[in-house]
């Protein structure tokens, strides 16, 4: 059969364009040796991270490569982290998100969890910022921290450092620093929980997530602490990941948290007091529109 010659030296050109064309797309996209995971330290970070290490070995064998956990010194430095292309997967609070966001809108959130009832606060996707005070000492209503030690936990800290000090300042009409008589930060909730037990703080902003998973664990009773103001419902914490890994990865990720069978096991959703994992987007974050 003869070769029409004009036909066969466009498709030439042609293949020699795709081929051109190939690395550059594939250059479009980051393919890691590895992926490494981090998360902001809201409570005891090695506790934390073991209560992660079933949904990681899942990354692991799902993905076909190693997943490495970078242990987290701050909240600002997982945000850095992402922001400069040494964490490739993280779970972060709200907060942090909206500022790991602004900076660098490639940052994808997929999914968060919705937790059962606590000791303080019911069932859903949502938690609040809490302010606490030891149960057994005199102080009882906001009016009287005036003048009072207060412990917050991290500056990129949703509802124990950013929704006080927007919101709660409104209440009081006054700042934080010029309400209360010394404020400091404890790094985690945890942190901020146990300066107020032990009398270092007489007050702090905490997570009732963060403090029904203490009573949870039997680190707290209830009745240890008495709740002075709580906040609107924030939406849960945020897992998100760099939108510059391919798209095979991002998909794979997203199917071991969301897909038919994704993180259905007790050891997984009890580990991290969850019910589920849900889907999330920006725009389930626009409430907090006011904190960005």
């Amino acid at each position: 059969m003869p070769v029409n010659r004009h036909w066969w030296g466009s498709a030439v050109v042609l293949l020699a364009v795709l081929a051109s064309a190939l690395p550059g797309l594939a250059a479009d996209c980051e393919r890691p040796v590895r992926l490494r995971y981090s998360m902001v330290p809201e409570g005891d970070v090695k506790s934390d991270l073991a209560r992660f290490r079933p949904l990681l070995d899942r990354l692991q064998a799902t993905l076909g490569m190693p997943v490495e956990v970078v242990t987290p010194a701050s909240y600002g430095a997982v945000i850095e982290g992402l922001l400069a292309g040494a964490v490739d997967l993280a779970r972060l609070g709200p907060s942090s998100y909206l500022s790991a966001r602004k900076a660098d809108p490639a940052i994808i959130p997929f999914a968060t969890f919705s937790q059962p009832t606590g000791a303080f606060q019911p069932a859903g996707p949502f938690y609040q910022s809490l302010l606490i005070v030891r149960a057994d000492g005199p102080l009882k209503q906001p009016a009287s921290l005036r003048g009072v030690s207060l412990a917050l936990v991290d500056p990129d800290s949703t509802s124990g450092n950013k929704v006080p000090r927007y919101f709660y300042s409104q209440v009081m009409r006054m700042s934080l620093e010029n309400w209360f008589g010394r404020v400091s930060y404890a790094g985690t909730h945890t942190g901020a929980v146990a300066a107020v037990m032990d009398g270092r703080a007489s007050a702090a902003f905490v997570s009732s997530f963060q403090l029904s998973t203490m009573s949870n664990e039997g680190k707290l009773r209830p009745q240890d602490v008495r709740v002075l103001w709580r906040s609107a419902p924030l939406p849960m914490d945020p897992f998100v990941y760099r939108g510059t890994l391919c798209p095979d990865i991002t998909d794979k990720i997203r199917a071991v948290f969301l897909g038919r069978h994704g993180l259905t096991e007790a050891p997984v959703l009890d580990g991290m007091n969850a019910i589920r994992f849900l889907p999330i987007q920006d725009r389930d974050y626009r409430v907090l529109d006011e904190l960005r």
